[in-house]
């Protein structure tokens, strides 16, 4: 279950969009180089009064490159935070990474991608299914309160999984 708390420890406002940032993977092989995530970053930047912005860097130059650019509405939190409840209440995602983007699809919350390199097969189909849009020019960034509740959206009964493993006969707690 999110913890709706993260918005209020962060020092969000609930009253604007509230976006998660995740930069792209610059340090690793498959990473190809793109200037879509610079400037999404910027156009969130400009939006300040109606958006705050998380972003979430995978390195230290990340961070100060965000940190630069000096805009009152982009958090770059100091510390570890719990992300998947902040996916969860956000009401929109932008992210370079595969996995906050499954998870952001998962949860409900609007999500685009900025990765530039070969997609993975699961995000071939959700981007097929319509539930993950590719982001192509930040102009495009939809930035609106999400409708939708916050929480997962097909929840599944884990026993399921153990029947399939143990055989629907077997016995557990």
């Amino acid at each position: 279950v999110p913890d709706a708390g993260i918005v209020d420890d962060l020092g969000l406002d609930r009253g604007k969009v509230i976006t998660v940032v995740r930069p792209p993977p610059e340090t690793s092989e498959y990473h190809a180089p793109n200037d879509v995530y610079a400037a999404t970053v910027r156009r969130l930047a400009d939006a300040d009064g109606e958006v705050q912005a998380v972003i979430i860097p995978r390195t230290r130059e990340q961070g100060e490159a965000a940190r630069a650019l000096d805009a009152p509405n982009l958090l770059i939190p100091e510390r570890a935070i719990d992300a998947q409840s902040l996916i969860a209440c956000a009401d929109l995602v932008v992210s370079a990474g595969g996995t906050m983007n499954r998870e952001a699809v998962a949860l409900g919350t609007p999500v685009y991608t900025t990765f530039s390199g070969r997609m993975g097969g699961v995000d071939e189909v959700l981007i097929h299914e319509g539930r993950l849009r590719v982001l192509e020019d930040p102009a495009e960034l939809v930035l609106s309160k999400r409708t939708d509740p916050v929480g997962v959206l097909n929840p599944r009964d884990p026993g399921f999984l153990v029947d399939s493993v143990l055989g629907a006969d077997a016995v557990y707690p």
